[in-house]
């Protein structure tokens, strides 16, 4: 009987410890990182997740943008910084990217701890509107007719739309100059002054641009054609089969996060998606809501950084 009466008592006492553990997180501010300039689609989400992060855990959610690298000075940043939770960045496909680019990364990306997903995303490829071509093949072969004269803009070496651009380069066999930038920001800029002569980017950036007449967009890089631009092709269906550029946003916070901690905001992530208002939100900036547990965003970013690599490799890009 007492040794029943131990057991029960030690099993509730530790059925109470864990939750009281999370409950006791936070208490204070919470920063959150965004790993590019104000303004552009990662700024865009993170200030949108983490206003409602902080109606939802009761503290202070303090976006801070720390751009530069392709998004690797942010994601240092953080990475670097206790494993308290209080120190968060919205990750995307940079973090995986990185591995197949840059052996020096101030990080290791598969010891994040992954809290979970936010939403799927693709870009949008725009042109200045001097530019003669209204479609990607007539682009295409603009660029055949002017080698290494056309250039491109990007959100930084390293990041998704550099990517994009490279593998366009490659699939559609022309010779374009990739111009990086330390953010989408900078790069719409540019693009809209005609500075540089077209842009891969986050739908989010770019359709009001080009919806208002400043720039003329050309295809999205998924799969499918964004539910917000139902009337512009894919780059596949464009003329180049096969071209997919699709990546995400999930939130990750240094390695050694308590368990009990990463429940807690994993829970809130969660709540925060479902919520019709935020997936009205995220579709309106051409990103597709999507969640997981940490476990299975954790499976989910190992299975990334193959996969880009070989993107990366057959693109032609080398290790820096």
């Amino acid at each position: 009987m007492n040794i029943t009466r131990h057991l029960i008592l030690a099993a509730s006492a530790l059925a109470v410890a864990v939750p009281a553990a999370a409950q006791t997180y936070p208490n204070r501010p919470i920063r959150f990182v965004a790993a590019f300039p104000a303004g552009g689609p990662s700024d865009i989400v993170t200030r949108a997740v983490g206003n409602r992060l902080s109606q939802l855990l009761g503290q202070p959610v303090i976006v801070e943008n720390r751009g530069g690298a392709g998004g690797h000075i942010g994601a240092e940043n953080v990475a670097r910084s206790a494993p308290d939770g209080y120190s968060l960045l919205l990750g995307g496909s940079y973090l995986t990217i990185g591995p197949a680019l840059n052996k020096k990364l101030g990080y290791d990306v598969g010891e994040l701890t992954a809290i979970g997903l936010v939403a799927l995303n693709q870009y949008l490829l725009v042109t200045h509107p001097s530019v003669p071509a209204k479609n990607v093949a007539e682009l295409i072969k603009l660029a055949r007719s002017r080698p290494g004269q056309l250039n491109y803009g990007s959100s930084g070496l390293g990041a998704p739309p550099h990517l994009a651009g490279e593998l366009f380069k490659t699939v559609a066999k022309i010779d374009i100059v990739h111009v990086p930038y330390k953010g989408a920001t900078p790069a719409l800029i540019d693009l809209m002054s005609g500075q540089i002569d077209f842009y891969f980017g986050g739908i989010s950036g770019a359709l009001p641009h080009a919806r208002s007449g400043k720039l003329r967009a050309l295809a999205v890089t998924g799969r499918t054609r964004s539910s917000e631009l139902k009337d512009v092709p894919t780059v596949a269906e464009s003329g180049l089969p096969g071209y997919d550029i699709t990546t995400w946003f999930g939130i990750v916070g240094p390695a050694g996060i308590a368990q009990p901690v990463v429940d807690t905001l994993a829970g809130a992530v969660r709540k925060i998606v479902a919520d019709p208002e935020m997936q009205k939100f995220l579709a309106s900036q051409g990103l597709e809501p999507a969640t997981s547990t940490p476990t299975e965003f954790a499976a989910f970013i190992r299975a990334e950084v193959p996969k880009f690599a070989a993107i990366a490799k057959a693109a032609g890009l080398q290790q820096e």
